[in-house]
This record gives C-alpha cells, structure tokens and sequence, in this order.
C-alpha cells in the first residue's frame, strides 16, 4: 500500500464539499487522530468524511458503500452508513465518502471497564452479523482462509515479535489452530478485521463497530477471535456461551487468528526497522494484552478444544 501524495486539509475538505455536497459545506471540519487506509475529518456532529490515502483504499470504500445499507439496518451496534459519494475530481483524484460517524473512543486509546456487558454485547453483534451471505457477496484476497494457509505471515510475525520464553506456547496456539477441522458451513458475513482500533467505548463497554472494508463472506473464526483481542481478561468463556453457535473446531481455528492478530498489533506499535510503515504506537501494548489473554486461555485448558 501506497499514501497519497496529495495532502489532505481542511481546506480541501471544504472545497470539495462545495464542489459537490455545498448543502454540507457550512459544517464544522475536524480532523480525526488515526486512520489506516483513509484519513478521517468530522464533519458537524454526525457525518465524518472519509479520504482514501492508500491504493487499495478506494476499492475497500467502494464495498462498504455497497454493503453497509445491507446489514447496518439488522446490526445492534451503531457501525458507518454511507450519507454521500464523492467523485473524483482535479481537486482529488480518488473516489471518497461522507458516512454517519460512530460516537464513543477507540478501543486502543481507552479500556473496557464492564467485561460481562461487552461481552454480552459483542456476542450479540456478532450473532447478528454471521448469517449466510448472498452469493455475490465479496470474498477477501488477504483473509479468511484456513490458519494453515496463513503460516508464512504466522512466522514472519512470530520471528519478529514473539519473546523467546513465550515462543513454545505460542507456536503451540497456533499449531493447535492449523490443524483444526476447516469450516463447513456455508459462507457467513464476516467483519474481518475486528481489533482494538475498529470498535469504539463508551460506558466502558462496546457501543460500536467501525472499518468495514475488510468485510468477506467465509469463515466466521476470523470474526470470533475477538473474544481474545479486544475482550478483557475472562471474558471469552462469558463470549462463547452467549454466541453459542461456534463449535469446538472453530474455537481453536479462533485462538489460533486471535494469535495471529495480536502478533500482527505488536509488529505494528513497534518504531525502527522491524515496525511495518503507519505503525501505530497504542496498537503494541494492545497487541501484547491480547496475546496474554490467547496465552491464558491456552494455559487454563478451557473446554475447549
């Protein structure tokens, strides 16, 4: 992935709203700390506009667009709706949008305070979310295949991040997770990319889901690995009794991505050579806090597998 080269202000956000949205152009332009793939300004109270800055960041918008209307309507936590489409223009070369804005702070710049209720309220997003997806619905290049085809990232992030008297039990998690049954089912609408940074607290408990374009139909393991990193410590056990449809071998293929995951948070918080670009300072601690909790899980011989 590539930024852009063209620099993104609020003066330029106030000239494309003019441009094509001027009804919006009056709102108040803030711009939002963070951001992966798009640069995020709040515009007024409700709406945030959304500029993509890397390459494949307009294709990822695009989807969300497409689907968000689709399952926002049956989600019970506020997640992004598209409002207005922005067209590329000798302003801006790239497509953009302007979509409801999901009130609360991201998980990585605060803490879940009540366990029991975002775990209640997690399960319950993700019950909602994983139901059969249409037959055009957009599957991932990068993501939802089997832990087994997933070893090359595993060990690039493993060799660069993994403290060496952890490195048995983590390699033991994951081997776990690679040779576990594959998903049977049929595909289901997964988010994809839940971690700290892409769900929002409020009350010390989850009250949104952000950054859909990620989004596939396939394995809901990806999804369910969040019952490791982004759920306090004990709360997974609470997570998989009130989603109650993930089955022994998804469990562990779940544990196994949360490892994956939270290798991946860690390599990105980390600064000099062996961090990836854009890292993100919160997102190592994080990272770290989550491969603790896979770890304890994976200690305490839960039920399953």
């Amino acid at each position: 992935m590539t930024h852009s080269e063209t620099e993104i202000t609020s003066g330029l956000i106030y000239d494309l709203l003019q441009e094509q949205h001027p009804d919006l152009a009056g709102l108040t332009i803030r711009e939002v700390a963070g951001g992966w793939g798009n640069q995020m300004w709040r515009l007024g109270d409700e709406l945030a506009v959304r500029m993509p800055r890397t390459e494949n960041a307009p294709d990822l918008q695009r989807k969300e667009c497409r689907w968000l209307p689709v399952l926002a309507p049956r989600l019970p936590l506020p997640v992004p709706n598209p409002v207005r489409i922005g067209e590329p223009s000798a302003r801006f070369p790239k497509p953009w949008a302007i979509m409801t804005w999901v009130p609360g702070e991201a998980l990585d710049y605060t803490s879940i305070s009540r366990g029991d209720h975002a775990a209640d309220t997690l399960a319950g997003f993700l019950r909602a979310l994983h139901v059969e997806a249409p037959a055009d619905a957009p599957i991932s290049e990068d993501r939802g295949d089997h832990p087994k085809k997933c070893t090359d990232g595993f060990d690039h992030f493993f060799h660069a991040v993994v403290p060496d008297d952890l490195a048995d039990d983590v390699r033991a998690v994951w081997d776990d997770a690679v040779t576990a049954p594959e998903w049977e089912g049929p595909p289901l609408w997964v988010h994809g990319d839940l971690h700290p940074a892409n769900v929002v607290v409020s009350d010390g408990t989850l009250s949104g889901v952000i950054d859909f374009g990620a989004m596939f139909a396939g394995d809901p393991a990806w999804d369910l690995a969040a019952a490791w990193v982004i759920l306090p410590a004990g709360a997974a056990s609470r997570f998989f009794d009130v989603y109650a449809h993930a089955d022994k071998a998804t469990i562990r293929r779940a544990r196994g991505l949360a490892a994956l995951k939270s290798l991946f948070l860690m390599l990105m918080g980390q600064n000099g050579d062996r961090g990836l670009p854009g890292g993100k300072p919160t997102w190592g601690p994080a990272g770290r806090a989550a491969l603790d909790r896979v770890l304890q899980s994976w200690y305490s011989s839960p039920p399953w597998p």
